[in-house]
């Protein structure tokens, strides 16, 4: 065939590009994120209150905490391909303004029961943020870029507790004397708005497409879709094959345990600071902080790093291990509560920093319906363990009257993670050659 015919060959995606793009679609989801995991953990410093106005148990409260899960599992997947036919732009904003509007009824619950209703019902209001979120990205950042990408935006999980930590104790002894509620209700009410504020910005701010950013010239929307696929690319594929595919359901068993270790320390983390002898609530949201704030570091050195090198499951392997082995520490240092307490600081940093370097796996080679769910299946298995860790960790510590044994479990878990990481073929998600 003639030359002439053949279609001409889109320059590469410069840099100029690659950062108009992020500048333009990164800030508003960090601080999506950020809202997001605020309000999914905000109830662990709640607890500290709220648990004897209402009666909640240890148990219960494990119970309510994780129930959130629940809802999010069940409704996740077809929240993803709701997204998926519908949109981005529409459907999270749908899921922020619901979730934000949930999590501030939150300070109406009286008693277990309607702290377990008000938790499920948050876990279906947010069903598919996080998936929906990946997909987005997916599809607006190439292969080069999605690591540093990814590990920037999800930097909202370690800055939530930076800012979320003294900011949820500081709104506790904050109440106005001019309503007639506790300080975790107006945390409740204080922290749950702003969620849906942010998804009408949402809305005007951040478009379906590549071809719908008119703040992009015809040439970078064609260098873009060739790089990322074309649009037609990610709309296309099949919603079956993301649940029969073998591979997405190791990255689920893999996703489950990191996610298990993660959200069975953060739902617990002021109460394991608060047995180590600190007692003041300020104090306690302040070196709650001190943990989530290394993980900002460690997960962008370590994304940085593996975007240069193109290696993904070592880096994932190295970060879950620092985290198994600092959680065992912390357990066996309890004496002494600062050497406890600094290695409860290096197994946040590295549990933490194992969420985003997973994700460099699954969207490296899900593309388009498949990847609409397979990223909720994944997400949706993964936060299955946000059910059964918080309340493995309340049981326990009811039935022995410490966490102790709930800690090494935790451990074991991420132990567990890295070992199936490396069984993972790297074939399938590293770059040969590093940065291209």
């Amino acid at each position: 065939m003639s030359s002439t015919l053949q279609s001409p060959i889109p320059a590469p995606v410069d840099r100029t590009t690659d950062s108009k793009i992020f500048w333009r679609l990164i800030p508003i989801i960090l601080v999506s994120l950020v809202v997001n995991q605020l309000d999914k953990v905000n109830v662990a410093f709640a607890k500290l209150e709220m648990a004897p106005d209402i009666g909640l148990s240890s148990a219960a409260y494990g119970l309510g905490a994780g129930i959130f899960f629940i809802g999010y599992c069940l409704f996740e997947v077809p929240s993803n391909m709701l997204l998926h036919r519908l949109g981005a732009r529409m459907w999270i904003t749908r899921i922020m303004v619901t979730w934000g509007i949930l999590s501030a009824c939150t300070m109406f619950v009286t008693g277990p029961m309607s702290f377990y209703v008000v938790r499920f019902l948050l876990g279906v209001a947010e069903a598919g943020f996080a998936p929906g979120i990946m997909l987005y990205v997916s599809q607006w950042f190439p292969a080069r870029t999605r690591g540093r990408v990814i590990a920037t935006f999800m930097t909202a999980l370690p800055i939530s507790g930076v800012i979320g930590s003294p900011l949820s104790a500081w709104l506790m002894t904050a109440s106005p004397d001019f309503l007639p509620i506790k300080g975790w209700q107006w945390m409740f009410l204080c922290e749950g708005l702003p969620a849906v504020f942010l998804g009408f910005l949402f809305w005007t701010m951040v478009p379906d497409r590549i071809d719908d950013a008119r703040w992009l010239t015809s040439q970078e929307k064609a260098a873009l879709k060739a790089e990322v696929g074309d649009t037609d690319q990610h709309r296309s594929g099949s919603f079956a094959r993301g649940l029969s595919d073998g591979r997405v359901w190791m990255l689920c068993l893999i996703y489950f345990l990191f996610v298990a270790a993660l959200y069975g320390v953060s739902f617990w983390l002021p109460t394991l600071i608060k047995t180590l002898g600190f007692s003041d609530l300020r104090q306690i949201g302040f070196l709650t902080a001190l943990p989530y704030a290394a993980a900002v570091v460690t997960m962008l050195a370590l994304a940085w790093n593996s975007d240069r090198t193109g290696e993904r499951r070592g880096h994932l392997a190295a970060a879950g291990l620092l985290g198994g082995v600092s959680l065992a520490l912390s357990v066996v240092w309890h004496a002494d509560p600062w050497w406890s307490f600094g290695a409860l600081i290096v197994a946040m940093a590295g549990i933490v920093t194992t969420i985003p370097l997973f994700w460099n796996l699954p969207t490296a080679f899900l593309k388009g319906a498949t990847a609409a769910t397979g990223f909720a299946l994944i997400t949706s298995i993964g936060n299955l363990s946000g059910f059964v860790a918080p309340y493995m960790m309340g049981a326990v510590s009811e039935a022995t009257g410490a966490t102790a044994m709930g800690m090494y479990t935790l451990a074991c878990a991420a132990f567990a993670g890295v070992v199936f990481t490396l069984l993972v073929p790297a074939r399938l998600v590293e770059r040969v050659g590093g940065r291209r």
